[in-house]
Formats: C-alpha cells, structure tokens, sequence
C-alpha cells in the first residue's frame, strides 16, 4: 500500500463573505499566496489578529480560501492554553457550541460566539484512493509514523471526497511530538493489538 503523505497545519482560520466584508471592506477580494494540497484551496496574504476571551491576542493569523458558510478559527491545544481560548477538538465545519473569539481586521471587528477549534486528525481521500486503502466516509482509523521520533497516532478520521487529494492533516502539536514536517510520510494501520 502507497504511504500517505502529511501535511503539519500551523493556525489559520476560514472567512464567510460577511466577515470578509466586516474586517477588510465591502468587497474585499482575498488574494491567494499559494495553493494548498486539497484542489481548490489556498493560502491567502491575508491576516487578522485573534482575542480571546481572556484578552489575550494570537497576532497574525493567516486566512485561508476559499470563502465559507461560516467563519472558523483553528488552533493547536498549545495555543488554547497559551492564550487561554476554549477550544474543543472537531472536525473542520463542526463549530456548534465551539469556543469564542474576536477577529480584528484593517477594516473592523467580528466577535464570533463559535467558531474556535482543534482540528481533529483526518486524512483526506479520493474515492479511488479510498477503494485502494479499504476504508469509508468517517471510519477511524490509526497511522504509522517512522523517523528520529516513530510512533503510531490513533483517532484519525477517513474523509471522502471526489474534491478530495490524498494528504493526512495533523496539527503543530502532533508534528511536534513526533518530529513531523509538511511532506513526511504515514503509513495507513487499519487495527492493531495490545499485548497484556
């Protein structure tokens, strides 16, 4: 079986065309930096600063495009605690009852009541890469990492997609543990045992 290549996401965060409105102007167009492993998706060279709750700001924090439904912030867990946000570890889109923050832009402000998260551990498949690999839309399985640091990370959920390219998305917090960088590769563990 093909290894699965690893993507490390640093903190960014996703606009509505509202909020874009609301923090760079009536009709901000956001500009691409770069694109991104999944089709379609980019950096953009936009930032804005996050607040918490508490007070305290995550300066900086690049967008990325395209435009969504609803506005979302994701940070690592060493950022939650660091600058005090609630965040609750989901699955990109999932904000219902997800932790708060203020966005502050050039032009204006947005205080999001949720939207700030800890993305889980996924990996994005093509249904063809899916068929190959065995696995469905939301199963769970595990990945194999080697290097100076090798070590085996569990809860990693399976999403399909025909939009989809083969990537595994891990935060800074797992890269770091396992001394993991943007095109590291995994290996895909479907179920294992645990000797007593």
């Amino acid at each position: 079986m093909k290894p699965i290549p690893i993507g490390i996401s640093g903190r960014h965060l996703h606009l509505s065309r509202a909020h874009v409105d609301m923090l760079f102007g009536e009709g901000y167009q956001l500009t691409t930096m770069k694109d991104l492993s999944q089709p379609g998706q980019f950096a953009c060279e936009e930032k804005v600063d996050v607040v918490s709750p508490a007070g305290k700001t995550l300066a900086g924090v690049r967008i990325l495009g395209p435009e969504r439904p609803e506005s979302q912030v994701e940070i690592s867990r060493s950022d939650a605690l660091r600058f005090k946000f609630e965040a609750p570890v989901r699955s990109s889109g999932d904000v219902k009852g997800s932790g708060a923050c203020t966005l502050v832009g050039p032009k204006g402000s947005v205080k999001l009541e949720e939207g700030v998260i800890i993305a889980d551990r996924h990996i994005h498949f093509s249904p063809e890469d899916a068929k190959a690999f065995g696995v469905e839309n939301g199963e769970v399985v595990h990945i194999r990492v080697q290097g100076i640091k090798p070590g085996l990370l569990s809860s990693v959920l399976c999403r399909v997609s025909p939009k989809y390219r083969l990537d595994c998305h891990l935060d800074t917090d797992d890269g770091s543990a396992f001394m993991l960088s943007t095109g590291d590769e995994a290996e895909l563990v479907k179920s294992y045992k645990v000797l007593d």
